[in-house]
Order: structure tokens, then sequence, then C-alpha cells
């Protein structure tokens, strides 16, 4: 399960109408608690793929660098990544399968025509034939603290 502000879940998809029609991308930084990945940060990346932007991303090794080195900073772990689906569901696609590691979240909004829509979150299945969607609780506006 995930748990995850109405704050975060905002900025995700605005990162992800700013950047249509190409794929957002960012990092996700929280803790594990209970059983639960509770989210606290974002980091929004640019995307460093150099060609067909729009169907995929790239998160850099100094990206990357910097997201764990936050988190360590704010004793949080890096939990996994974000990105969108321009034009396309919140599903993850065969190639994110192909490149996604099982210990991570990854977060997918879909953006169609410029406007965010579905927004899910899924762990790859340890023996990587697949995600499992996860159940995202979204603390609102009105009850964060």
């Amino acid at each position: 399960m995930i748990k995850i502000s109405e704050n975060l879940i905002d900025q995700i998809r605005k990162h992800g109408e700013n950047t249509y029609n190409e794929e957002c991308c960012g990092a996700i930084i929280g803790e594990t608690n209970n059983g639960y990945k509770i989210i606290h940060e974002l980091f929004e990346f640019s995307n460093e793929k150099d060609e067909n932007r729009a169907r995929r991303y790239l998160i850099s090794p100094e990206q990357y660098k910097l997201a764990e080195k936050q988190a360590d900073e704010r004793k949080l772990e890096l939990l996994g990544f974000y990105h969108s689906h321009p034009d396309h569901p919140a599903k993850p696609s065969q190639f994110d399968t192909d490149h996604a590691l099982p210990w991570f979240l990854y977060i997918i909004v879909s953006v169609q025509n410029g406007q965010a829509k579905d927004l899910t979150a899924w762990l790859l299945k340890e023996d990587h034939s697949g995600f499992d969607e996860q159940n995202i609780i979204v603390e609102r506006k009105n009850d964060e603290r």
C-alpha cells in the first residue's frame, strides 16, 4: 500500500502536463513503515533521453545519485520513480517491465491531450514477469498535518 498526499499527486500530474507530449520523470522519496510505502517528497528530473521522448524517459546516473543523496540527507529512502504516459494508459508498458527493478515503486500518470488523468502505482514481481498494482491511500489536503 502507498500513502501519498494530494499535494504530491498534484505535483506529479502538473509535471506530466507541463512536459506533454514527452514523458516526464522524477524520484520518489519516503519511508517504509508497517507495510506502507509513505511518500514524503518528489524530485522532478528532466527527461535525459536523446530520442523518442514521447515514449521513453531516462534518468541519468547523476540524477539517480542526487536522489539517493537527497534521501540520505533526510534520513529517508529512495522508494522509486514516477513518469508519465502521454496519450497512453497509466499501466506499465513492456519496456517498463523490461527495465524496472523489483524493489522500487513506480508511479505512472496518464496524460491525455495535455491533461493528467489516471495515476497508478506498481511494484515489479520478484521474477520480473510483470507488475502488481498497488493501492494508493491519498491524504487529502485538509487531512495533512
